[in-house]
């Protein structure tokens, strides 16, 4: 036999083990039906400038009034922290007995009393004068990867005045991370949610470990015991470097599978957003989708192992100078530390994989602590937890503050103006 028939046998005997690999994969992978209910629950921590809105930012999980938020932006609440939660459940089947009703019985250490009211959404038919689009005059610069300086190729800019109505520019958020929508009321004959209109919201101190038991006239009695509490609080500081450069650094959270950090930023005139400036610690251009949600330690693995996502030993990444050269006005941090996950199912899966799984409900919990500041602003001491060591303890400003023009204002509105376009007006101190 020569050469090139042995070559030829070889590639063949090789393609016929790879067919019966999978042949044998296929025969004996686990055939399953959908659960009849699906139960799912996120539970996250936010810290930081992050932790001044929202449900359960106080006392008995009421929203912190205007005292507590100025109090927070200045220092005051520097190591403040909520919780958050979220519940969702979807079933195939119709409620029995009347309107829909489910209740999430929970452990005396949440401190929200016996249970948990899930309400389903109550739509009504009405009208809507029809959207007027705008088209914006701002451009979006993109720019990814921690280093003291943008490599070749950055920003990508993207100019909003020359798409069309309605238009999403291609490439702009991440397409290898979707949001993982398993939940939701699309896909649910009958579905509910909570926090609902029952006045409460996770509190600070309230702890989930424990017994957990779902009960609704729509889907099958599911009861699980959960063992990770809320993750701790992220604490992060940022310091401007010699270069122009703005170093961020974080603290360890235990349980965390890995960490991702974003910018928002942005150049104006003062009344109008020139440039929304968006960075990303990805070491390539994968931004928004999943990466600002709940996902699995599986997905973040895989996401650490392709640099999108920084290890769980990683405590800072460098914002290169050019984001804050084309965001001169101000600078939005967020850091995610993505954590554990606990599913449950009844019946269990069958050890045997030549069994057909008929699972009657799915339930599962993932974990996030987030954190939030304000970069290169004197005196807010980085806002995410931690002294900013570049910024804190600069003089104020020797100007006198001009008469506030209408607009957005004060820090609500520097973050507004990225959605919007519009900046807060300028108060003559920069």
């Amino acid at each position: 036999m020569g050469r090139g028939a042995s070559t030829k046998s070889l590639v063949l005997a090789t393609a016929l083990a790879a067919g019966g690999a999978v042949a044998a994969y296929a025969a004996t992978a686990q055939r399953s039906t959908p659960p009849i209910a699906r139960y799912e629950m996120k539970a996250g921590t936010i810290s930081g400038m992050g932790a001044m809105g929202g449900p359960g930012g106080g006392a008995g999980g009421k929203r912190p009034g205007a005292g507590a938020a100025m109090s927070m932006m200045f220092g005051g609440g520097r190591n403040s922290a909520r919780h958050e939660l979220d519940l969702e459940l979807g079933s195939s089947l119709a409620p029995t007995g009347g309107a829909p009703r489910a209740d999430h019985f929970i452990p005396a250490g949440m401190k929200l009393g016996a249970s948990l009211a899930l309400k389903t959404p109550v739509h009504t038919a009405g009208t809507s004068a029809p959207d007027q689009f705008q088209r914006p005059r701002m451009r979006m610069l993109i720019f990814w990867g921690c280093g003291e300086h943008a490599p070749k190729g950055q920003p990508v800019v993207i100019d909003f005045s020359k798409l069309g109505a309605g238009s999403v520019p291609p490439g702009l958020f991440s397409s290898s991370v979707p949001v993982d929508n398993w939940v939701n009321e699309a896909s649910s004959r009958t579905y509910g949610r909570w926090p609902s209109d029952d006045g409460k919201y996770a509190k600070p101190d309230s702890m989930l470990p424990g017994a957990h038991r779902v009960v609704a006239n729509y889907a099958p009695e599911m009861d699980f015991t959960l063992s990770h509490d809320f993750m701790a609080a992220l604490r992060a500081s940022s310091a401007t470097q010699a270069g122009g450069s703005t170093l961020l650094n974080w603290s360890l959270v235990p349980d965390a599978t890995g960490y991702y950090a974003w910018v928002m930023g942005g150049k104006g005139d003062g009344q109008q957003m020139q440039d929304v400036v968006w960075w990303t610690s990805s070491a390539s251009r994968e931004f928004g989708g999943g990466l600002s949600d709940w996902l699995s330690p599986a997905t973040v693995a895989r996401l650490v192992a392709n640099r999108t996502v920084l290890s769980p030993q990683t405590t800072n990444c460098t914002v290169p100078a050019e984001v804050r050269q084309a965001a001169p006005n101000f600078m939005y941090a967020m850091i995610y530390a993505y954590g554990p996950e606990e599913s449950f199912a009844y019946p269990p899966r069958p050890a045997s994989p030549n069994v057909v799984w008929h699972p009657q409900w799915e339930a599962r919990i993932r974990y996030r602590s987030m954190t939030g500041m304000m970069l290169g602003m004197p005196g807010m001491g980085g806002m995410g937890g931690m002294a900013d060591s570049g910024d804190e303890g600069a003089p104020p400003p020797k100007c006198q503050p001009k008469k506030k023009k209408k607009g957005l204002g004060a820090l609500g509105g520097m973050l507004g103006g990225v959605i919007t376009g519009q900046l807060p007006s300028d108060d003559g101190c920069r």
